[in-house]
């Protein structure tokens, strides 16, 4: 089963400060991968990547970006895996969302 590409995705009080602090660290933010004023983006150092986001959930979130998340949705439920939210419709961009023994939540985002 094939996952995609990995990136944590980060919540933060504070975009701006936040941003700001992980250029210090070498991550640039991505072109046309959210804003300040949209209150997420995607950044980028080598193959690192996270995303910052500001009032949108209240938990980091481990996100795999799949080429088919719906395939890989039937997969996790052959394999007996609750969906915490499931895909919404039968065709384009979606997500689901399952958390691991601990609590973990791991967000499969395809766009």
């Amino acid at each position: 089963m094939e996952l995609g590409l990995f990136s944590l995705s980060l919540a933060v009080k504070d975009i701006s400060k936040s941003k700001t602090f992980y250029e210090a660290l070498g991550f640039e933010a991505m072109p046309s991968c959210g804003s300040i004023e949209d209150k997420w983006l995607m950044m980028k150092n080598g193959s690192t990547m996270i995303g910052l986001f500001e009032g949108m959930f209240e938990d980091n979130i481990m996100t795999f970006n799949p080429n088919d998340v719906r395939a890989l949705q039937a997969n996790l439920v052959e394999q007996g895996l609750a969906l915490e939210v499931p895909v919404k419709g039968d065709s384009g961009p979606g997500h689901l969302i399952v958390k691991d023994p601990d609590g973990n939540a791991i967000m499969f985002d395809q766009f």
